[in-house]
């Protein structure tokens, strides 16, 4: 066998042999008396702090904002304003196709975040975070992909309702939407909208939808109110709708569910009880605000608020009990039916409650405001007058009833003009009996309460105070029966001054006063301003 050497290997063994006799002729020169070596520091993965540099003189802030900053914050943007999803554009930020539209919020939630981790890079730096390719497509790609996987979309109607269907063709701006009725409408791709997968039907929390569009907000809380959950949430706001029935979801056995943490569902209790924890926690004033238009369940919820709240305070007893029936007292005399409510409060309200420093409810203030004084006098047909006055003439006792000269409310004007003496389901009379517990649990005397109902009565009389005309100059006095002496009786005054002050007007000129005959409409009028 035949061995060869390259003259490589041969200029290698040289060089070898230079530095084998150079690194021996060091061991022969070191000094004997030496310290052996210390072992090498390994080498630092560790990012060496960037050295810092004066700014210069010259330095402005403005121009030192790196160009990459306003690209991501306003791609950023872009994708947050895209959750909604539309179909309504030309041209859009499109799903690629064949690629699924739900897990768009995902992608952009992670996506999100990694724009968020930018802040914490080098500003002189590249961006190193590779953002999502979203490429733009005709409106006909998203589309394609919903005929394609048969997903559902709300359309709007002519007539501004939203159905759910699936789109059948598209032509131009036009979409053939077959409807879940079996129907086939032709809507602009305008009024089309992205709906939910079935998965998320009837979430608990809206911001899980994948799609926050108006139809699908609606649908998730109509699903949820026909299988009687009648509480949802939006992030922190709690969305209550009004069942218009007595539901099993209050109590002392929901309210100890609830303190234990046994149930974490959205609920009444939960606004509350985050505000007391907070409130407790941070030593610092809560506010619960309950808004709504009419009908919509505020005076009822407000209601439960506050009997939580006195559970948590307290218990059943003492203060709290008189701070929940002030809410009834309240109901009475500022309430009344409407044609879309029948117990509208006709007021509003506002409660605080005042805790000490072990968590206790130590006192209460109540302040109450914009009543509306014109339903005393003035009724819509279908419509009620506060409840305290059909209360009053039907639950009143016999003796109270002899001192008011008190009748059935179909008999006075002011409560007969509507049409409307009763309300569905509603025992007036055992209602005033349980005013008449609420008045004494928060210790107003009998003295007190008998010069309300006074007072009460005598609005009552005054509106069955009628005129007779005296001349052709339409002037009028007052007719003399029944209503004024007992409006006049109630009032503290005689029926002649009663009379006098309803029918006249006194005018002072220079330093004579001179009474003027009033016309019919201004005497109707000076009445009921009275009343």
């Amino acid at each position: 066998m035949m061995l060869s050497m390259s003259p490589s290997s041969i200029a290698r063994s040289s060089l070898e042999e230079m530095l084998e006799s150079l690194r021996r002729r060091d061991e022969n020169e070191k000094p004997k008396d030496l310290p052996p070596a210390l072992p090498a520091r390994p080498t630092s993965k560790a990012r060496l702090p960037s050295a810092r540099r004066a700014l210069p003189k010259n330095f402005d802030v403005s121009n030192a904002i790196p160009a990459h900053t306003p690209n991501v914050i306003s791609k950023k943007e872009d994708i947050k304003r895209s959750r909604g999803g539309s179909f309504g554009s030309k041209k859009t930020k499109g799903v690629p196709p064949g690629e699924s539209p739900y897990v768009m919020a995902s992608e952009e939630k992670n996506y999100e975040q990694r724009l968020e981790e930018i802040g914490d890079v080098d500003s002189t730096a590249e961006p190193s975070v590779s953002e999502p390719k979203f490429r733009e497509s005709e409106w006909d790609d998203n589309v394609g992909y919903f005929i394609k996987k048969k997903l559902r979309v709300w359309c709007q109607l002519p007539n501004g309702q939203w159905e759910s269907g699936l789109i059948q063709s598209t032509l131009g701006e036009k979409a053939s939407v077959l409807l879940s009725d079996g129907s086939v409408v032709k809507v602009s791709t305008g009024a089309l909208l992205p709906a939910n997968p079935d998965v998320l039907e009837g979430v608990d929390d809206l911001i899980q939808l994948s799609y926050l569009n108006e139809p699908s907000v609606l649908y998730n809380l109509q699903y949820r109110y026909s299988h009687d959950i009648i509480y949802s949430k939006a992030g922190h706001v709690l969305i209550a709708i009004n069942p218009f029935k007595d539901v099993q979801l209050y109590g002392n056995d929901s309210v100890t569910a609830y303190r234990q943490k046994l149930f974490n569902g959205p609920h009444v209790y939960a606004i509350p009880d985050s505000a007391y924890n907070e409130m407790m926690r941070d030593e610092v004033n809560q506010s619960i605000i309950i808004s709504g238009e009419s009908g919509a369940g505020k005076t009822e919820t407000a209601k439960i608020a506050m009997q939580y709240l006195a559970a948590l305070g307290g218990g059943c007893g003492g203060i709290e009990c008189e701070i929940l029936q002030t809410s009834r007292i309240l109901e009475t005399f500022g309430n009344a039916k409407t044609s879309r409510n029948d117990n509208s409060s006709r007021f509003g309200k506002l409660i605080e409650i005042h805790f000490s420093a072990t968590g206790k409810i130590c006192g209460a203030k109540i302040q109450t405001f914009l009543l509306e004084k014109s339903r005393v006098v003035q009724l819509a047909p279908g419509e009620r007058s506060y409840h305290i006055f059909y209360q009053l003439c039907a639950g009143a006792p016999s003796g109270l009833k002899d001192t008011l000269n008190l009748k059935m409310a179909s008999e006075y004007n002011y409560l007969n003009q509507s049409s409307c003496l009763a309300v569905n389901d509603v025992d007036d009379a055992s209602k005033f009996h349980m005013l008449m517990e609420a008045l004494n649990t928060v210790r107003i005397c009998k003295e007190d309460q008998e010069h309300a109902f006074e007072m009460l009565a005598a609005v009552l009389w005054l509106g069955n105070i009628s005129f007779q005309v005296i001349d052709n100059e339409n002037h009028v006095e007052v007719v003399a029966d029944e209503a004024v002496t007992s409006a006049a009786s109630l009032m503290g005054c005689s029926a002649k001054d009663l009379m006098l002050a309803l029918s006249t007007r006194r005018i002072q000129a220079g330093k004579d006063i001179v009474a003027k005959r009033l016309m019919l409409q201004q005497a109707i009028d000076t009445r009921d301003a009275l009343a």
